[in-house]
């Protein structure tokens, strides 16, 4: 098996491999990807390359559209065609690397390729799994972000936006005034001032610590932001920094607003040239049932609805529920959150799309928590203060990461500011995990993932019974099952008809359909007739999580009679009847 680990492997192999690497020149080894670094956007690309050659039977590469840059958006298809069409099994969409600088979740995807691959066969849950189920991954849908964030000095919180121009400062110029490496390190660091009279002071227990003065104190410094000058000589410093344009709040929806409202959310819904690929990707598959969307950080799963004024159904809620609840035990410091209320609110998000406008069960991790840094699995209380919280960061710096992240405060010349200091946190850190850190945190959300990938519908026609009523005729009861928690159809998309409800049919070469029902109760006979087109039974709700449905169709003939249930998110099953 072939290894790659370290950033300089993989740059040699891509040399030695070339780009032009497809499914028809499979490696005689299976490629193995070690997840000891981050893969910027050729990397990564290579990787996707890498994987796909190596299990041809199973994973097919394809770019759904470009950036705005021109950069393809990859997407990995993973399926088993011996048991089935892609488009006949419920899907489960996989996306990360929104904003640009959250670039884990493109690791995170990259390891449920691999695992799905190596262990298909061998351990018999993820066999199932990949037989019942297609996954459609794609690692970066922001690929100008990422390469922007890997190869150019930059903030752990910058550059988010899609990188296409955009201006901040409405001066008529456009991203003209970004950050500056002023010292040429090829970081963007702090910049404070010592000063008579200042709004900060350096904390007594840990002098690189910055906090604010409280009323009556006298400070010593200011802080001036990250590092930059006024490149347009309007009196301001990185105030239109490169793009703008928020790629989660861009999306259609029952609460997208325009950018007065919500900053980012651009000229109208679905302007970036990305998020129109990921939409006429998801709209090409209406088997997708799952969604996940990774970002970093804070340790949460977050579900919709992004404003209070959008309600959820009830029984939405409870499956929302039991999936992000068995979630915080599958990732130990996540919290289970509804975003407007209790993150902030947030319109025209991606996962509020998709459930809300295609209804859809999605979730977004947001990758990674300040508490993995310095405290212990189950700790509930906080840190006293923000100082303190800062003051355990640096401890961890100091002990586990032995000074790597925090650059130590150093004196510059300013062209404006004359004498600062620069210091503080490089950007590969506090939103980014540590790198030996990143197998656990891509194993234990690929976990959840595939958990969730195992409550979408796994239909069956579950029980038959034929009752002869005379010379060829018969009563058939047919009950149809939903073994997982997620129905077949949503209460939203019920609600709203998002899509085409499921169908039960019965049919045969001599057979005649006289009359078709639901059966509420077989004892009491109650019975809720099918007024037209007996032989078709639309069930406009689908089948429930974790139950059934009864019905009985009375029809005269003989010989083979044919039950085909079809549901869009639970896939095609049939059943054949003998009647004699």
């Amino acid at each position: 098996m072939m290894k790659i680990g370290g950033r300089r492997t993989s740059l040699i192999l891509i040399v030695f491999l070339g780009i032009s690497l497809t499914a028809s020149s499979a490696f005689a080894e299976k490629v193995h990807l070690e997840f000891d670094h981050y893969y910027d956007y050729p990397e990564l690309t290579q990787a996707l390359k890498y994987l796909a050659a190596s299990y041809p039977e199973f994973l097919k590469l394809n770019s759904i559209g470009k950036s705005y840059q021109g950069r393809d958006i990859w997407e990995m298809t993973i399926n088993n065609p011996k048991t089935g069409d892609e488009f006949g099994k419920p899907a489960m969409y996989i996306e990360a690397n929104v904003h640009g600088n959250e670039v884990q979740g493109g690791e995170v995807c990259l390891y449920t390729i691999q695992f799905l691959m190596e262990n298909y066969g061998k351990i018999p849950n993820i066999t199932d799994l990949m037989n019942r189920r297609v996954f459609y991954i794609l690692p970066t849908v922001n690929p100008d972000g990422r390469a922007w964030w890997f190869e150019h000095p930059n903030t752990m919180n910058s550059s988010r936006g899609i990188q296409r121009p955009w201006d901040d400062d409405n001066d008529g110029l456009y991203d003209e005034d970004g950050y500056d490496d002023i010292d040429g390190d090829g970081e963007i660091l702090m910049m404070r001032k010592k000063v008579p009279y200042g709004n900060y002071k350096q904390d007594p227990n840990d002098p690189r610590i910055m906090v604010r003065v409280k009323p009556g104190e006298k400070g010593d410094y200011i802080l001036l932001g990250y590092e930059g000058i006024d490149n347009d000589g309007d009196g301001r410093i990185n105030e239109d920094p490169p793009g703008g344009y928020d790629p989660n709040r861009n999306w259609p929806g029952m609460d997208w607003q325009p950018n007065y409202v919500q900053h980012g959310s651009g000229e109208f819904p679905l302007s970036n040239p990305e998020s129109f690929a990921v939409t006429q990707f998801l709209l090409k598959h209406p088997n997708i049932a799952g969604v996940q969307s990774f970002h970093n950080s804070g340790g949460m799963i977050l579900r919709g609805p992004g404003s209070k004024q959008v309600k959820y159904p009830w029984d939405d809620i409870r499956v929302y529920n039991y999936i992000g609840k068995t979630g915080e035990k599958i990732l130990p410091f996540y919290r289970y959150m509804v975003i407007f209320k209790d993150l902030y609110t947030a319109r025209g998000s991606f996962v509020a799309f998709t459930y809300e406008t295609l209804g859809i069960f999605s979730f977004t991790n947001e990758l990674w928590s300040s508490k993995q840094y310095y405290d212990k699995a189950g700790q509930k209380n906080e840190p006293r203060n923000a100082s303190a919280g800062r003051e355990n960061r640096l401890k961890y710096d100091d002990r586990v990461d032995f000074g790597r992240y925090f650059v130590e405060w150093k004196p510059f010349h300013h062209p404006a500011y004359g004498d600062i200091e620069l210091g503080g946190w490089r950007k590969m850190t506090n939103r980014i995990n540590p790198p030996y850190t990143l197998p656990e945190l891509c194993h234990r959300n690929m976990a959840f993932t595939l958990f969730h990938a195992g409550q979408m519908p796994l239909i069956s026609i579950s029980n038959t019974e034929i009752q002869k009523l005379g010379k060829n005729t018969y009563r058939l009861y047919v009950s149809v099952a939903n073994d997982r928690s997620i129905p077949t159809i949503s209460g939203q998309a019920s609600r709203h008809h998002l899509f085409r409800p499921d169908l039960l049919t019965i049919s045969g070469k001599n057979l005649r359909v006289i009359s078709a029902g639901e059966v509420k109760d077989k004892w009491l006979n109650r019975i809720v007739p099918v007024e037209a087109r007996p032989e078709r039974i639309v069930l406009q709700n689908g089948i429930p999580g974790l139950s059934q449905r009864t019905f009985q169709w009375i029809v005269e003939g003989s010989g083979a009679a044919v039950i085909t249930l079809v549901a869009v998110k639970g896939g095609k099953v049939k059943k054949q009847l003998r009647l004699k």
